[in-house]
């Protein structure tokens, strides 16, 4: 499969970050401003969480849309090359996040999903970051 693999494609690559993207410090920011703590990543966890809030039992999942396969306009461009590929790791990327976050919520946890394209309005996310974490599992 990555016979043909082009080295400064492959490099690009390398440079894409898993953790500490600047939607999800943007995030991380904003709930620490808000004044709620929590934990970044949790292996223990389906998905490692980036925002994880124990005590209130929820988590907040900071995706971006290109690489979940987010129905806006930036979440539905597709490379010009390789189109296959790239919509087969599209797919399976949406697959695990759904399965991620069905397990998560199985566990009595509730999930926030945060798109990329959703951080232009930052007080719009305030509110809906201070509204999710603001309610209290019982």
């Amino acid at each position: 499969m990555t016979a043909n693999v082009d080295p400064a494609r492959s490099r690009q690559m390398s440079l894409v970050r898993s953790t500490g993207t600047k939607p999800e410090m943007a995030v991380r920011r904003l709930a620490h401003a808000l004044g709620y703590r929590f934990r970044l990543h949790r292996k223990d966890l389906p998905g490692k969480p980036d925002l994880v809030f124990s005590r209130r039992q929820a988590v907040i999942f900071v995706h971006g849309c290109f690489w979940h396969g987010h129905g806006c306009k930036r979440g539905a461009r597709m490379p010009k090359k390789n189109r296959e590929y790239w919509s087969a790791k599209i797919a399976r990327n949406v697959e695990r996040d759904a399965e991620s976050v069905a397990a998560i919520e199985a566990d009595g946890w509730r999930v926030l999903v945060i798109w990329e394209c959703e951080m232009k309005d930052a007080d719009r996310l305030a509110r809906r970051l201070a509204d999710f974490l603001g309610k209290h599992a019982s």
